[in-house]
């Protein structure tokens, strides 16, 4: 009997389908061996020797798998195909204390569970790659030496439960350096001007589109700083006569984007479907390790989740294109293969992109096999394959210059409209990806047909006063997109980030932005004043390159950790005498209800609470609640805000748990329009109502709030 070992009991069963009855397939559930929770575990003096030791849950599967590697003809190491799975392969052997003399051990790779690639991976074994194993030891003792050192530092100055991480801290200064940019921006009042305009007479022909007022005629920009020079510009525009100054037609070609990497599949699942990058990965990995199609058995739907490699397998693409050319025609495949072989600059092991294993497996077919959550993302990944080998779309972009004409020659102005008609569809008949910004789709509004010199009647003119806005806060896509573009992290790293921040109380989430909570902006500060090599982005990429230098054999890890670790202890001695201790008080109006002295708010291991100012004569303490300002509609008491235990916001009655009325968007204090009752602000800029179906945008909900 031959032993096969892997991670999971799914991806055992899909394994075991595949291999037969020949194979005994055990999983190890993860890593066997880690470093010691209770000490650093790292002998710094003899080249940073690790010190491992069995996580104790792992206990029972190593007893059992040295039963089995006991009696097996020969081993198969089956782990994943990256960093951590060659890591769990080789913590493995030194677990069970095989004896590679009397039973061989062979390690095998597949991008894909599929009967193909798992066969072929069986006749062509091969050895641990060690410098694999290498790089992953080298980030976890970076990781543990940044993290136990710095960590009882902000302990001693800031607050117990802190903790510091080498990526995370990085991560951790994106986002409040953008915070701080918001903070600082200054708000800039402008208007702009729209004319309607028509072909045709009367004005109010349906053929009438709108143009936007551009720059003077002889091409000076125009700029309209306030109402009264809106205003007379309009009374200018209403004397003026339209005429087309020129019509431009060009035809754009559109292609489709490249097959899903690790980064932009986590970027698309949440644009399309609101799935954290963590919940990304986790439903991935059981569509990859296989799930159960009736009769068919367990099947592994995709290939490896993990990789920043565009790269896709030559018969994977001819599947592809003979597929479209069935279900779609010919002419919406186009001539030539695409190929998409460019890695990122950053890119590791080039593994394919992830795709279905078999195209023909349609989202609709696996319906009733497939939970929910598995569909959404299965369906975005088939669909992002197919249509990665569509034929482009094709359209024509008109844009058409209007001069508003005065009698005086030095007067007039210019105006600008556009328009963009589909001639192919292309491969945006099945898909189209997804927009980093939470706005809501324009109309396109086909334009009439013009030439030079055709004259146009006014029917209208639109001021519009505007304000320039501060840059948007990161959402976990564009997080990511940053971190990716800025070479911090890599493919199984982004999800643990973004959930470790949230999860220390260092950002929150608030309609799905990531905001910097007041102890995130002390330890980014703390850091970056005392530690700026663990906040510079640079540094960190710097850092992450070494790690894959490593595991290409260009270079030893002792080596590394040695020209990390000796300048970081001297600051670190430095920062323990210079850092001065930071009390986290803040004055409230909330009056001590058994001395009568205020209320402060004070931050403690599991977050803010509120206690008495004349600690210790008054030791008073009670749950800090931030108000929102609104009523709660079923008992008219504060809505407020509160938090889950895994520190997701929500708002809720202060008069829980007598009313439990709670909703999971921020309310808003005016009534909702349509209904009177609660609105919600359920996305940047955009309100709905939690009883009708009423939604707009904040503007209009202020204007009507205005005139009533």
């Amino acid at each position: 009997m031959k032993l096969v070992i892997v991670e999971s009991p799914a991806k055992s069963r899909t394994i075991g389908r595949i291999l037969g009855t020949n194979y005994a397939i055990k999983a190890t559930l993860g890593h066997l061996r880690d470093l010691p929770k209770s000490e650093l575990g790292i002998d710094i003096a003899k080249d940073f020797a690790p010190k491992y030791v069995m996580i104790k849950q792992r206990r029972s599967v190593i007893t059992e798998l040295k039963k089995s590697a006991a009696t097996a003809s020969a081993i198969y190491l089956a782990t994943d195909p990256d960093r951590e799975g060659e890591a769990i392969s080789w913590h493995l052997l030194q677990a069970i204390k095989l004896n590679k003399e009397k039973v061989p051990v062979h390690r095998v790779v597949f991008h894909e569970i599929t009967k193909d690639a798992v066969e072929e991976a069986f006749r062509h074994p091969r050895s641990l790659n060690m410098h694999l194993v290498d790089a992953q030891q080298a980030r976890r003792l970076l990781d543990r030496l940044v993290g136990y050192k710095l960590s009882p530092l902000l302990w001693r100055k800031v607050q117990r439960g802190l903790s510091a991480g080498r990526v995370q801290s990085a991560a951790l200064r994106i986002i409040v350096d953008r915070e701080r940019e918001i903070q600082n921006f200054v708000i800039t009042e402008y208007w702009t001007i729209e004319a309607e305009l028509a072909k045709d007479l009367p004005a109010t022909s349906k053929a009438s589109f709108r143009a936007l007022l551009i720059s003077l005629a002889d091409g000076t920009k125009i700029a309209i700083p306030n109402q009264q020079e809106a205003e007379r510009i309009a009374d200018e525009l209403k004397r003026a006569e339209y005429v087309v100054k020129k019509v431009t037609v060009k035809g754009v070609t559109r292609q489709p984007a490249p097959p899903f990497i690790t980064s932009t599949m986590q970027q698309e699942a949440w644009r399309k479907l609101r799935f954290t990058a963590q919940r990304t990965m986790l439903i991935a990995q059981q569509l990859y390790e296989g799930v159960s199609l009736g009769e068919e058995g367990s099947v592994g739907l995709i290939t490896y989740m993990r990789t920043d490699s565009t790269h896709v397998a030559a018969n994977a693409i001819t599947e592809t294109r003979d597929f479209i050319s069935t279900k779609y025609g010919a002419r919406f495949v186009p001539s030539s293969p695409r190929h998409f072989g460019k890695k990122g600059k950053w890119a590791q092991e080039a593994h394919e992109a992830i795709r279905p294993t078999s195209v023909h497996r349609e989202p609709g077919q696996l319906r009733s096999y497939l939970k929910p959550e598995q569909l959404k993302l299965y369906e975005l990944i088939w669909k992002r394959m197919v249509a990665s080998q569509m034929a482009a779309a094709s359209m024509d972009n008109t844009t058409v210059e209007i001069d508003a004409k005065y009698p005086e020659p030095q007067k007039g102005y210019l105006l600008r409209t556009s328009s963009s008609v589909v001639k192919f569809p292309g491969f945006i008949t099945l898909y189209s990806e997804g927009k980093d910004e939470d706005v809501e789709e324009e109309k396109a509004i086909p334009l009439p047909e013009l030439k030079e010199g055709d004259k146009l009647a006014l029917s209208g003119l639109f001021p519009e006063q505007r304000f320039t806005q501060p840059p948007l806060r990161y959402t976990e896509a564009t997080l990511i997109k940053a971190l990716e573009q800025k070479g911090i992290g890599r493919p199984s790293t982004y999800a643990p980030i973004i959930s470790t921040i949230q999860e220390r109380g260092y950002v929150y989430k608030e309609s799905g932005k990531l905001c910097p909570d007041e102890i995130g902006f002390i330890v980014n500060d703390i850091l970056a004043q005392h530690f700026p090599d663990v906040v510079d982005l640079d540094f960190t990429a710097q850092l992450e390159e070494e790690l894959d230098e490593i595991a290409r054999g260009e270079r030893g890890w002792v080596s590394v950790l040695k020209d990390f670790y000796t300048p970081f202890e001297e600051t670190l001695n430095q920062a323990s005498d210079k850092i001065e201790k930071v009390r986290i008080i803040k004055p409230t109006e909330e009056i001590c209800p058994e001395c009568g002295r205020p209320m402060v708010i004070k931050t403690g291991r599991f977050g803010k609470f509120l206690a008495c100012s004349g600690y210790p004569d008054c030791r008073k303490t009670q749950p800090f609640m931030v108000k929102t300002g609104v009523l709660c509609p079923q008992c008219g008491k504060d809505l407020v805000e509160r938090k889950t235990k895994k520190k997701r916001i929500f708002y809720g009655c202060s008069g829980f748990p007598q009313c439990q009325f709670a909703v999971n968007s921020r309310p808003v204090p005016q009534p909702c329009p349509q209904c009177g009752k609660l609105l919600v602000a359920y996305r940047e800029g955009w309100v709905k109502c939690t009883a009708c179906e009423y939604k707009d945008k904040v503007e209009e909900l202020q204007k009507i709030g205005a005139a009533t």
